[in-house]
Formats: C-alpha cells, sequence, structure tokens
C-alpha cells in the first residue's frame, strides 16, 4: 500500500515554506510563502474555512501582534534610556551579555516573548541609528561600524534566547503555555511548580552557556565595543539628556507608570494579551498628547508585515492537519512504555517545533494525551509528566531555528536583521550551543526529575 498522495505533497509544501524562510533577508517570506500556500489552497491539501478555524484558535496572538508589539513603539523612549544606562555603566561584554539573558528572561515569565521581542528590536535599532549617523559623518570607519554591528548581533541573540528561558516558566510566556495550562486545569503558580524542576537547571546552564561562549569567543560571539565607540552612545545619551524638555521627562514618567500597570495586568492575566495591548496603546498617546491618525501610523510599520506573515503560516499548519503530516511520529511516541513516552515527547515535540510552529505542535500532543486520559490509556499522573514534557519540549530545543520560536521569527523577518546582518542560517549557527545546552540539560530533567 503506497503512502497518500496528500501526505507526501504537504511535506512538500512545508519544506517548501522552510526553504522561503532560510532566504529571509534576500526575499520577505511573505510574497514566496504567500504563493506557497496559495498553492496548497488550489491543490486541495486544505480550505479556507480550516485555515480561518487556524486563525480563530490563534486569534490572542494576532491580537497580541497587533497591538502589544505596537503599544511598545510609544514606550521606546523609555526603553533607550534604561538599556542606554546600562550599556553605559557596564563595560564588561561577558556582564552585559548575562544582563540581557537575565532581563530578557524576567520579562518574558510576566510577558509575552514576543513583546520582550519588540522591546529589544526596538532598542538595538536605536543604538544601530545612534553609529549610522556617525559612519555618515566619518566619526567612524567602516570596520569600526562592522564591529558595532557584530557587537549588536551578540547581544540580540542573548536576549532572544533570553526569551525562551523566561517564557518556558510560565503561563504568560508563551502562547502555547496558556493552552497547556487551560487543558491540564494549572493555575499560574501551579504551573510554575510544575514546570520548574526542568526550567530552573535549564535557565541555570543557559547563563552559564551564555557566559563560556562570550568568555571563549565561540559560535562567532565575543565581539567587543571599544571605548572610543562606546563614548558614542555615551555623548549621544547624554546630548539627548541635556536637550529633554519638562513635558518629555513628564512622558517618561507615564511611560514608566503604564510599563508597571503592564507588567501587573499581564502577570495576573486580567485579559487577554492583545487586548491589553490595545488599551497600553490608548493611555501611552492619550497621556502623550499623540491624537493625529498619520502619528499612529508608524506604530504598525514592524508588527503588520509579520501578522500577514503568520496568516500565512496557519495555511501550512491546517495543511500540516488536514494531511496528518505529525500523526505517524504522534502514533510512535503513544505506542511506547510509559517510562519512555516523557522523554520521547519531549523531543518529538522539540524536533517538529524546530520545522513547525511550536503552538500547533502542542496543541496536536495535548489533545492527543487528553483523548488518552479520557480513555484510562495512562494515568492521571503521568498526564502531568506529559503536560511538563510537551510544554518544555515546544520551548526548548525549538530554539535551534526561527521556525520554531515565533519570537525568533518575528527577530529574523524585523527591520533590525538586515541593519546588522542576521540571517537564517547566521541566527542558527548563533543559536546552536544554546540548542545543544538546553535540549540535553531539558531532557535530563525531565528523565530524572519528572
Amino acid at each position: 500500500m503506497g503512502l497518500n498522495p496528500g501526505f507526501l505533497l504537504g511535506w512538500i509544501v512545508l519544506l517548501q515554506f522552510i526553504f522561503t524562510l532560510v532566504f529571509s533577508i534576500q526575499c520577505y517570506p511573505l510574497q514566496p510563502g504567500g504563493l506557497i500556500a496559495f498553492q496548497a489552497l488550489l491543490l486541495g491539501l486544505t480550505d479556507p474555512y480550516h485555515v480561518l478555524h487556524e486563525i480563530e484558535s490563534n486569534l490572542e496572538v494576532i491580537l497580541l501582534l497587533v497591538f502589544m508589539v505596537s503599544a511598545i513603539f510609544f514606550m521606546k523612549n523609555l526603553l533607550m534610556v534604561i538599556f542606554t544606562k546600562l550599556l553605559q555603566r557596564v563595560k564588561s561584554k561577558i556582564l552585559l551579555s548575562l544582563l540581557f539573558v537575565i532581563s530578557a528572561a524576567f520579562l518574558s515569565a510576566f510577558l509575552d516573548a514576543l513583546t520582550v521581542t519588540a522591546v529589544l528590536i526596538t532598542v538595538m535599532v536605536g543604538f544601530y541609528h545612534t553609529f549610522e549617523r556617525s559612519f555618515k559623518n566619518n566619526e567612524i570607519n567602516e570596520n569600526e561600524f562592522e564591529q558595532v554591528k557584530s557587537f549588536l548581533t551578540d547581544i540580540m541573540m542573548h536576549g532572544a534566547v533570553g526569551t525562551a528561558l523566561g517564557g518556558v516558566c510560565t503561563i504568560v510566556g508563551e502562547p502555547q503555555n496558556l493552552l497547556i495550562a487551560d487543558k491540564a486545569g494549572w493555575e499560574f503558580m501551579e504551573f510554575f511548580y510544575k514546570m520548574a524542576p526542568v526550567t530552573m537547571p535549564v535557565l541555570l546552564a543557559g547563563l552559564i552557556c551564555c557566559v563560556l561562549i562570550e568568555k571563549f569567543k565561540v559560535f562567532s560571539y565575543g565581539h567587543q565595543m571599544t571605548d572610543e565607540l562606546r563614548s558614542k552612545i555615551i555623548v549621544n545619551a547624554e546630548k539627548v539628556d541635556a536637550e529633554r524638555t519638562d513635558m518629555e521627562k513628564l512622558h517618561l514618567v507615564f511611560e514608566a507608570m503604564l510599563g508597571l500597570c503592564l507588567i501587573f495586568a499581564l502577570g495576573l492575566h486580567l485579559a487577554p494579551v492583545g487586548i491589553i495591548g490595545l488599551f497600553l496603546m490608548v493611555f501611552l498617546t492619550a497621556f502623550k498628547g499623540i491624537t493625529e491618525e498619520h502619528q499612529l501610523g508608524g506604530a504598525f510599520k514592524e508588527s503588520l508585515p509579520f501578522t500577514s506573515l503568520l496568516v500565512i503560516f496557519f495555511v501550512v499548519v491546517a495543511v500540516i492537519n488536514d494531511q496528518s503530516l505529525f500523526t505517524p511520529v504522534i502514533n510512535l511516541v503513544l505506542a511506547s512504555s510509559v517510562d519512555m513516552q516523557v522523554p520521547l515527547f519531549y523531543l518529538a515535540n522539540g524536533a517538529l517545533s524546530a520545522i513547525s510552529d511550536n503552538v500547533f505542535v502542542a496543541t496536536v500532543y495535548m489533545n492527543e494525551i487528553v483523548l488518552a486520559l479520557e480513555n484510562n490509556v495512562i494515568t492521571e499522573n503521568q498526564f502531568d509528566r506529559l503536560a511538563v514534557a510537551i510544554n518544555t519540549g515546544t520551548n526548548l530545543p525549538s530554539v535551534a531555528t526561527p521556525n520554531g520560536q515565533a519570537a525568533f521569527l518575528f527577530l529574523l523577518t524585523s527591520s533590525l536583521a538586515p541593519l546588522i546582518g542576521l540571517s537564517y542560517l547566521k541566527m542558527v549557527y548563533k543559536a546552536l550551543p544554546y540548542t545543544i545546552v538546553l535540549t540535553l540539560v531539558g531532557l535530563a530533567c525531565v528523565i530524572y526529575f519528572i
């Protein structure tokens, strides 16, 4: 009996889409990815109504991108001040990298990894333009400018990995975490405690990895910023501080107050993330006197292209679902022994999340174990263990590629990536040491501690 043609065509479509992501610097994936998605619809590998269902299921993620990421645009002045002060105070590249990982991890545990990534992108774009002006004014040469771009790439990658380290810990860290907690019936703190035997050792291992790769300058890390280049940031910051009006200082106070309100609202999950982002934008613009339509438009330039790409990705997810591309893997894992199921679920989730959408992978696997529990195939205790394996599996090994982590894909397709020369393959290479460490430590933890 031969394979289903739809199964083979589905894998071809998936691989074609991944190929477009690899070359996203040369061509934004929306156009080639959209044509591939349209091809899948014409071939009948899925239908528009299933695509609509996928969009409805992930509406919170879309609202997050449209409103929360856009709202951060109006907090960029405060963020620039904070991170500029950090760069001024900390001269050690190792310590600075560590602080970026820790900051991103902490924020991602209470916010969303995409939101934190948007913050980091905003800050790095600001630093880039500071040096770009110096380069254009012949204050720094081309080699120094390239050195700066490499330095910013290092810091940005550390921060991006930090979002994964923190995002795996809590319900609000990643979109799939909320889905897993909902099906498992876990509250905020219960989710944290269930994940802690894996997430805390992995966090420590990630921080150690950060220090080692910077110290030994491996995997294209270790680029330094000279005192002369650092002084450019300091001089620019002092100039901006001196020129800041009383009204602008008041705006910074408003931004800080609303930033605290944002952490409080998201930490307590008072409303869906996108709705919180919408009202954050309303309050920020109201308090800062931004009332004209064209003043609002710039905030959406970063988020809407990626939102469009994400909807195209949902077409591919619908193909994966309709053609049961991952079903053989799921059946194989469920057929294994009880002791082997936990590490196999972890590895299978990691592998599939690296080439697909981790929200989709988590959804598929959670649905399967809920069904297995209802049919008494697994026990309640085994269900909890598998849920931990699914959450950590979709969050940790998936840092291997931008496909697996929405925050990584957002970074890859952002305006910052081409400015600092951050390509798909470069991201994969620079994430590799973290991928190896996080995957192996996570695997050991799910085997021995779960």
